[in-house]
């Protein structure tokens, strides 16, 4: 049997027909939703990139870290004190957890060991012993923990009368002992010692210290039989004018700064404070990075999108300098300009003015590829019938539709500047060491013949620096994609 609509259609009553809209006029409904913008949506789908994100926040903890923490530091960029070169680092709050207290583990020699053992706190721990075969003959090790602040132990300052009765009436209010006697240098055995104040006890030729029948070190104090003990506190040069003494330096610190030395990343070749010095040196490489990716963005975009948009000879011009610029050498570039230009103008503006002189060739070549790929366009057509003006086209019409590809390569530019900084200035081709600017690069050249024996010189400027190009990186991985999402994933040439 067949179905017959008409006949089944017949068969419903009218009355459960109703028109729709009867009488009414029909339009289009008003939308709900606000209009999303080109940079809402491109940044609704960054944060959706939750890598890009993370490395945002960090890129901005860095900065943070730049301009606060010499700000909250109590030292500066030129804080020196040559006595705690290579001091660990050290946060006052682990000070009794064995974790990064400014201490370091050491096996050491004898003769090591026995010096340490004479100034106080020098050796933290003990762990015991080991024999080695050196020359067909076994030799003993001590493995130790050393405090890299207390074994600096006694130094030798030369202070006029003055200095020395402040420094007594100090010692005397403060209740410390900041002078030591001096030693008689005429019992020194081994030459090596000649002028260490630690070795303040007898030793042979070999620097093995000869203790008495009880075991005690047997001192070699200068004698003064006008003193109250019996020894010498300081030795007078200039004709009486000038002290030369013995001082346990950890005291004289403090009674000079008011604290006891701490350096929260440690000490560098030279004495400087790691963690403050890093600062400015990161405060150097991304200003520097931040101008310079600026003004090659701005040059960039002005001669891109006029080689784009009038072709013809002008660009044709502007290409084959673009070609001879991009194949010179880039160290080349920079050692010229160092060479001629940062004896008048010093290395900074001198590589600041190198880092423009190519910077701007990536950026207008992006931008002159997106003005010939849009400014044949129907509506640019369109706009340039009505009467539209060449600046109304190119800034109006065909110059957003680059917006995406300009920041990308803009933040892109940011790293490979640091980068590029950071390697002229470690290779020696710019100096920028000085005790009032250093930069991430100069650091870790400086460091660099340390690597095994004080790692933590080079570990905080190595980590900052690749950190920060690690994260500008993914960072403008996250950009580009968020505005061309046609290019995500892929790489940006």
């Amino acid at each position: 049997m067949s179905f017959n609509a008409e006949n089944e259609y017949k068969s419903i009553p009218k009355e459960k027909f109703n028109f729709v809209n009867k009488g009414a006029r029909l339009t289009d409904t008003t939308l709900q939703t606000k209009p999303t913008g080109y940079f809402k949506d491109a940044m609704s789908r960054f944060v959706k990139n939750k890598g890009s994100v993370v490395c945002f926040v960090i890129i901005v903890l860095l900065i943070l870290y730049a301009l606060l923490a010499p700000i909250f530091s109590p030292y500066t960029v030129s804080s020196r004190d040559s006595f705690y070169a290579y001091a660990a680092p050290r946060n006052n709050l682990f000070a009794k957890t064995g974790f990064w207290d400014g201490t370091r583990k050491m096996e050491i020699s004898r003769a090591t060991y026995e010096y340490l053992s004479a100034i106080p706190g020098a050796i933290k721990k003990f762990y015991g012993t080991k024999d080695h075969l050196v020359a067909n003959r076994p030799v003993t090790y001590y493995y130790v923990k050393v405090d890299s602040y207390e074994k600096v132990g006694w130094v030798k300052l030369l202070l006029s009368k003055e200095e020395y009765d402040e420094a007594r009436a100090w010692e005397s209010k403060e209740g410390v002992k900041l002078f030591y006697p001096v030693i008689d240098s005429s019992k020194i055995k081994n030459s090596a010692y000649a002028n260490d104040m630690n070795a303040w006890f007898l030793t042979d030729d070999r620097g093995i210290p000869q203790k008495n029948a009880a075991g005690e070190l047997q001192n070699i104090f200068l004698k003064d039989a006008s003193s109250q003990d019996g020894y010498a506190y300081y030795q007078t040069r200039m004709n009486g004018n000038q002290y030369e003494c013995r001082i346990l330096y950890k005291e004289w610190y403090r009674y000079k700064n008011g604290r006891y030395a701490s350096f929260l990343f440690g000490a560098e070749t030279s004495g400087y404070d790691i963690f403050t010095r890093l600062a400015y040196g990161a405060r150097l490489s991304l200003v520097l990075s931040i101008c310079v990716a600026a003004i090659n963005l701005f040059l960039g975009v002005v001669i891109g999108a006029l080689e784009g948009y009038y072709g013809g000879r002008f660009d044709l011009i502007f290409e084959r300098i673009k070609d001879i610029l991009y194949d010179v050498p880039e160290m080349l570039i920079f050692a010229l300009f160092q060479l001629y230009l940062a004896t008048k103008v010093g290395p900074i503006p001198s590589m600041f003015f190198a880092f423009i002189f190519y910077g701007w060739i990536g950026t207008s070549s992006t931008v002159r590829a997106q003005f010939y790929r849009f400014k044949g366009q129907d509506y640019v057509n369109a706009s340039r019938t009505l009467g539209a003006k060449d600046s109304r086209l190119i800034f109006r019409h065909i110059l957003p539709n680059a917006v995406g590809f300009i920041i990308t390569a803009s933040v892109l530019s940011i790293p490979s500047v640091i980068f590029s900084e950071a390697n002229l200035t470690y290779l020696g081709i710019v100096n920028l060491e000085g005790d009032k600017i250093t930069s991430v690069g100069t650091m870790l050249n400086a460091a660099r013949s340390t690597l095994q024996s004080y790692p933590h010189c080079i570990f905080f400027p190595a980590a900052f620096i690749s950190i920060l190009l690690i994260c500008f990186n993914e960072f403008g991985n996250g950009l580009r994609d968020a505005f061309n999402p046609s290019l995500r994933g892929a790489e940006n040439d």
